[in-house]
């Protein structure tokens, strides 16, 4: 008795593939479950404040930036980016992790809160304290908010004394 080969069309074809690799949709683990996007500022209500201002230079103060999720789940992975801009934007200051800080990779559902905090020490005008006007965070975009706790002050000869804390899920 002789066999004659089956044809199999290409679209059948293609999708046996993909359900051998983990299903059609794409995620890879074949258990329903998708993995969440990377926040962005553009599906996210953000506020500063209100902060604990450092009165005088060499006093220290603390910015809170608090946001909440208002789309689909999305994932906060790493340090917050954020950014001092100075007049008109031409100088910036990046702001590094806190020193000792781990960062965590959170997930936020619809409705979800997160927020991390910016310490700072106040500089006083004319000695190297860079005179910031606004705070950019970046988050798959950037979202500006006007900077109003005074000069940063210089830290070593190419730095200045502020910096953000990791990611911290908020709310029960």
């Amino acid at each position: 008795m002789r066999t004659t080969p089956i044809a199999v069309p290409a679209a059948l074809a293609a999708l046996l593939l993909l359900t051998a690799c983990g299903g059609a949709d794409g995620d890879g683990g074949g258990d329903g479950k998708r993995e969440s996007a990377t926040c962005s500022v553009d599906t996210m209500s953000m506020e500063v404040g209100p902060a604990s201002v450092a009165p005088a230079a060499g006093d220290t103060g603390e910015v809170p930036v608090g946001f909440t999720n208002q789309s689909a789940a999305c994932t906060l992975d790493g340090f917050p980016e954020v950014r001092l801009a100075g007049a008109g934007g031409s100088a910036t200051v990046e702001v590094p992790p806190t020193e000792g800080a781990t960062a965590q990779k959170l997930t936020l559902a619809k409705g979800e809160s997160a927020s991390f905090t910016l310490t700072y020490e106040r500089g006083a005008p004319g000695e190297g304290a860079f005179d910031a006007e606004e705070l950019r965070v970046e988050l798959s975009g950037t979202r500006s908010f006007r900077w109003t706790y005074g000069p940063v002050a210089a830290h070593g000869p190419s730095g200045h004394a502020i910096s953000v804390s990791a990611y911290q899920q908020a709310g029960d």
